[in-house]
C-alpha cells in the first residue's frame, strides 16, 4: 500500500509506503519519513526496518504511533503474559496472549503493511518487538533454557558430549592397555620396532605443520562488491558475561561495520544475573538493529548455551559470532556475504583471521601472537583450501544460518564449542572456507589468566575427541582417510602432543646420554634413535616454521626472534593439558572466564583506547525531529 502526500509547500507529490505514511498524521517530520523511504528503496529492505534499524526513529516511538493510528493502547513495559507463551514462535510472529486474554502485538517490519490493511482485534494492545521478545523469553524461560542446553542431545545424541565413554571406546582403551603391558615383556626387537613405528606416526602428523608454510595458497581473488539492495540480512551474535568494561569499544566496533544498517541484526546475549553488563548496555542509546537478549537461568553457564538461546531469534540469512573484546575489520560482513554468494551450497562457514593486538604486553602475548599467526594465517587456510576438517576459532565464524540450525547449533556442554562445531560440520558433509580479513583480539598477558583459558581449551578438546571418536568407522567413511587424519591431528593430537611433550624431551635427553649409539651396526636400535631425533627436530620445526611464515605474511619481522621462546611457551601448554585432564574429572562443565579490557599496549590503538575511554560518558547522537518518544 502506497500513499501520495504533498511536500510542505505543496509543489511536489511524494509517494510513501503506507507503513510510513501514517506517521505524518502522528506528528512525525516528513523529512524523517522520506529519508526512511529512500533508504528502504536503496537498500532493498522493508521501510519500517530502514526507519528503525538506521536509528531514524525509536521502536517505542514508532509502535506507540502505530497504536494511536489504529486506536489501540500501547504498553512498553510491565508485560504479563499467558504462561503458555511459546518461545521462539510468538517472538517470530510478533504476537502473543497477555495474562488477561488480550492480544499483545509487535508486528515485525515486514508485517506492518498487512496489519494496517486488515485491522486489529478489538482487544489488541501494542508493544515493541524488544519488549515482546523479552517478555516471552522471561515467561517461557525454563523451556527456552532446556531447549538451549539439551536440543543437540535430544535431536542428534551421537554429536552431543556427555560424560563417560562409549563401549567401543572402553574396549579400545582396554586393548591398548593390554598391548602396552604385553609390550613390556616382549622381545627387545619388538619393542624397538613398535617404538620406531610410533615415532614415524607422530612424524607423519608433524610433517603437516612443517609443510603448511610451503603449501598454503594465496587467497583467491575477492568476489565483486554486492550491491546493497542484494545483500541479505546479517545476524551478529555476541555473548557477554561480566564485560561492562569493554562494552563501549564493542559497540563502537559494531557501529563501524560496513553493511546496510537496515539489514543488520545485532544481538548481545547476557546472563540474567549480570547487572553490570546490562547497565553498561542500557547507558548507551542503541538503535533498533541492536537487541539485548537475556538468557534465562539454567545450566550449564557456558557461552554456547547463551548462543543457543539467541539462535532461534536470528533474522539473518547469515550469522557471525564475535567475542566481547573483538574489533573486527569493518568489511568482514560484506566480504563474507559475497563469498557465500559465490561459493557452493556446501560452504557452510567462513573462518576469519584472529590477530592479537596487545602483543607487547608480555612475552606470553608475543608468543600468543606467533601462535595465532601460525594457526590462522598458515594452518587453517591450508585446511580450508584442501577441504579438510577445520576446528573453528570460536569467534569471527560466519555461518549460513540455515545450516547452523540444521546441525542444531552449539553443544552447550562442550567448553570448546567452536572446535566441536567445526568437526560436526565436516561430518555432516559441509566445509569451512577462509575469510582473509582480521579481527583484533586481546590476549591474557599474565600466566594465571592465560593458564585458566588454556585449561578450558584443552579440556574442551578432550570433550570433542570423546564425542566424535564413538563411531570411527562412520567418521572414516564421511571424512575419508586424509580428513580423519587431519581431525585426529588437530584435536586429540593437539592434546596428546601437549601431554607428551615434556616426557618426550626428558626421554630423548636420557636416551642420548645413557645409551650412546652402538659401535657395531644395529638396524633397529639405530632406527629408533634416528626416528626419535627426527621427531624431536621436526617438532621444533613445527613450532617455528609456521610461526615464522605467519610473521612473513604479516610483515612482523620484529617478532621473529621471539619464536625461540616457543618451546618454553609450549611447556606451559603442556601444563595446561594436564590440568585440563584434572578439571575434566572434577569440573567438566566449568567455563573459565577470561577477563577483558586489561590490555596495556595495542599495536593498532584499538585496545589502548578502550582503557582510556572505558569510563567516559557515552557519545550521544543529536536527536532527529520526530524521533523521540
Amino acid at each position: 500500500m502506497f500513499v501520495e502526500v504533498r511536500s510542505p509547500h505543496g509543489a511536489t507529490a511524494i509517494v510513501l509506503p503506507g507503513e510510513l505514511a501514517f506517521l505524518l498524521g502522528q506528528g512525525v517530520d516528513l523529512a524523517v519519513v522520506r529519508e526512511a523511504a529512500v533508504l528502504a528503496r536503496r537498500e532493498g529492505t522493508e521501510p519500517v526496518a530502514a526507519l528503525l534499524r538506521a536509528g531514524l526513529m525509536s521502536e517505542a516511538a514508532y509502535y506507540a504511533a502505530l497504536a494511536r493510528a489504529l486506536g489501540r493502547p500501547f504498553r512498553g513495559a510491565g508485560l504479563v503474559l499467558d504462561p503458555r507463551a511459546r518461545f521462539p514462535e510468538d517472538v517470530r510472529q510478533g504476537a502473543t496472549r497477555g495474562a488477561g486474554g488480550e492480544w499483545l502485538l509487535a508486528p515485525p517490519p515486514g508485517a506492518v503493511a498487512a496489519l494496517l490493511a486488515a485491522g486489529v482485534p478489538p482487544n489488541a494492545v501494542f508493544t515493541t518487538p524488544a519488549a515482546l521478545a523479552a517478555a516471552v523469553l522471561a515467561t517461557a524461560g525454563p523451556r527456552a533454557a532446556a531447549r538451549a542446553a539439551e536440543a543437540l542431545e535430544v535431536r542428534a545424541p551421537d554429536w552431543a558430549y556427555r560424560p563417560g565413554l562409549h563401549p567401543g571406546q572402553i574396549l579400545a582403551l582396554m586393548l591398548a592397555g593390554a598391548a602396552s603391558l604385553l609390550l613390556l615383556d616382549a622381545a627387545p626387537w619388538i619393542q624397538l620396532a613398535i617404538l620406531s613405528l610410533l615415532n614415524l606416526t607422530v612424524l607423519a602428523v608433524i610433517v603437516f605443520r612443517l609443510a603448511a608454510p610451503l603449501l598454503v595458497p594465496d587467497p583467491p581473488p575477492a568476489p565483486g562488491r554486492v550491491p546493497d539492495a542484494e545483500l541479505p540480512v546479517y545476524t551478529v551474535l555476541v555473548a557477554l558475561y561480566r564485560e561492562a568494561e569493554v562494552v563501549p569499544r564493542l559497540v563502537e566496533a559494531l557501529e563501524r561495520l560496513d553493511y546496510p544498517a537496515s539489514k543488520l541484526d545485532l544481538k548481545f546475549v547476557i546472563e540474567a544475573d549480570d547487572a553490570a553488563t546490562a547497565a553498561a548496555l542500557a547507558a548507551r542509546p542503541l538503535p533498533a538493529r541492536f537487541e539485548i537478549v537475556t538468557a534465562p537461568p539454567g545450566l550449564p553457564r557456558t557461552k554456547p548455551r547463551a548462543l543457543n538461546v539467541a539462535l532461534p531469534l536470528a533474522r539473518g540469512e547469515h550469522l557471525v559470532v564475535y567475542d566481547a573484546e573483538d574489533v573486527p575489520d569493518p568489511g568482514q560482513l560484506r566480504a563474507a556475504a559475497a563469498l557465500f554468494r559465490a561459493g557452493p551450497a556446501r560452504l557452510a562457514c567462513l573462518q576469519g583471521r584472529l590477530v592479537i593486538d596487545n602483543t607487547d604486553d608480555s612475552w606470553l602475548t608475543r608468543c600468543f601472537t606467533l601462535e595465532y599467526s601460525a594457526l590462522f594465517d598458515v594452518v587453517l587456510p591450508l585446511l580450508s583450501a584442501a577441504h579438510l576438517p577445520v576446528p573453528l576459532g570460536g569467534t569471527t565464524t560466519h555461518f549460513r544460518t540455515r545450516v547452523l540450525r540444521e546441525v542444531h547449533g552449539w553443544d552447550a556442554w562442550n567448553v570448546t564449542e567452536d572446535a566441536d562445531l567445526g568437526l560436526r560440520l565436516a561430518l555432516a558433509g559441509y566445509r569451512v572456507g577462509d575469510l582473509p580479513l582480521s579481527t583484533l583480539e586481546e590476549a591474557p598477558a599474565h600466566l594465571h589468566p592465560w593458564l585458566r583459558q588454556r585449561v578450558r581449551w584443552m579440556k574442551g578438546f578432550v570433550q570433542t575427541a570423546i564425542t566424535h571418536s564413538r563411531h570411527p568407522v562412520r567418521a572414516w567413511r564421511r571424512l575419508g582417510p586424509l580428513g580423519l587424519l587431519c581431525a585426529v591431528a588437530m584435536v586429540p593430537g593437539t592434546v596428546i602432543s601437549a601431554l607428551a611433550c615434556p616426557f618426550g624431551i626428558a626421554l630423548a635427553a636420557w636416551a642420548l646420554t645413557a645409551y650412546p649409539l652402538p659401535d657395531a651396526p644395529d638396524f633397529l636400535a639405530n632406527l629408533l634413535t634416528a626416528t626419535g631425533v627426527t621427531v624431536f627436530l621436526a617438532g621444533l620445526g613445527a613450532m617455528w616454521l609456521p610461526a615464522l611464515a605467519g610473521c612473513r605474511r604479516r610483515g612482523w619481522w620484529r617478532l621473529a626472534p621471539w619464536a625461540l621462546a616457543l618451546p618454553v611457551y609450549y611447556l606451559f601448554v603442556s601444563l595446561a593439558a594436564w590440568l585440563g585432564l584434572v578439571e575434566l574429572l572434577l569440573a567438566p562443565y566449568r567455563w573459565n572466564k577470561t577477563t577483558h579490557g586489561r590490555a596495556a599496549t595495542s599495536r593498532t590503538g584499538a585496545m589502548r583506547r578502550d582503557r582510556l575511554r572505558a569510563d567516559a560518558p557515552p557519545r550521544r547522537r543529536r536527536p532527529r525531529p520526530g524521533a523521540s518518544g
